[in-house]
């Protein structure tokens, strides 16, 4: 496994510990990280971000996360022993429910 795979899990993993842990009320508990990729020279990472819900609850979920980006990013620091605490851009993932329509699609065919 290469050493930027396990980096990725790792914030991957504590990443998803840091949301669970803010109080913040436009982020749901339904809120999970998808995947993490930071770069090589480990300045970014970019987090997929999934979100049930509809349309504005993603929205203000992802206005919550980029509101406390800060805060985040001082957690990881805290929490992972890296260089540089990558600066994390947020991405909404929709891979989750997509899969869950497909899932519901394929129940209807029987």
């Amino acid at each position: 496994m290469a050493r930027i795979d396990k980096i990725n899990g790792e914030v991957m993993r504590e990443l998803a510990s840091v949301i669970r842990e803010l109080k913040d009320s436009r982020i749901p508990l339904m809120t999970s990280v998808v995947a993490v990729h930071v770069t090589n020279d480990l300045r970014y990472a970019k987090a997929y971000i999934s979100v049930m819900g509809d349309d504005n609850t993603k929205k203000k979920a992802m206005e919550g996360l980029n509101s406390a980006a800060g805060f985040i990013r001082r957690q990881i620091g805290k929490r992972v022993d890296l260089r540089y605490t990558p600066e994390f851009i947020f991405e909404l993932d929709n891979s989750i429910e997509h899969g869950s329509h497909i899932d519901k699609l394929l129940k209807n065919i029987k």
